[in-house]
C-alpha cells in the first residue's frame, strides 16, 4: 500500500531498527516506545486487519514474538513482556497494517491497562453466546 508507514519500513524507504526478519514478517523497534525495547511485529504484505490475514502469516507472527518476547527477557533484564494488538479504528489501530506490540514489562512499571467492570446478572451467558454463535 503506498502510504502505509509499515510497508515503507518493510520496502526500506523508511529506516527503521530490526529486530528480526523472516520471508513473510518484520519486525522492528516502535520509534515512540511504551518501554524500551518495545517491538512492532508485522506482516511483510499489507493486511489491514488481523481477520484479512493468512492464518499461515498470523501462526508465523505468534511464533516470532514467542521468540522475541523470550529474547528481551535474557538481554534487557526485564521479567515478562505483553502482547497487544489493536484491530481497526474503534480500538485505537493507528497504523492500518495489522501489527503486533511486543512491550517488555518489569514489577512496578506503571503500565496501565483498560479499565475492567463486572457483568450484570445473566449478561455474561448472552454475550458468550451471542459470540459463539457466530464463530466459523
Amino acid at each position: 500500500m503506498e502510504d502505509c508507514i509499515f510497508c515503507k519500513i518493510v520496502n526500506q524507504e523508511l529506516a527503521s531498527y530490526k529486530v528480526h526478519e523472516s520471508d513473510k514478517v518484520l519486525a522492528f523497534l516502535d520509534v515512540l516506545p511504551m518501554s524500551s525495547g518495545h517491538t512492532i511485529v508485522a506482516p511483510k504484505e499489507h493486511f489491514s486487519d488481523v481477520e484479512s490475514l493468512p492464518n499461515e502469516i498470523l501462526s508465523e507472527m505468534a511464533i516470532i514474538f514467542k521468540k522475541i518476547g523470550k529474547a528481551m527477557m535474557d538481554s534487557l533484564g526485564v521479567e515478562g513482556y505483553s502482547v497487544l494488538l489493536d484491530n481497526k479504528s474503534a480500538a485505537n489501530q493507528h497504523v492500518p497494517h495489522v501489527h503486533f506490540h511486543i512491550v517488555p514489562r518489569k514489577e512496578g512499571d506503571g503500565f496501565k491497562r483498560w479499565m475492567q467492570s463486572a457483568y450484570e446478572e445473566g449478561e455474561a451467558r448472552k454475550i458468550a453466546e451471542q459470540i459463539s454463535s457466530k464463530i466459523e
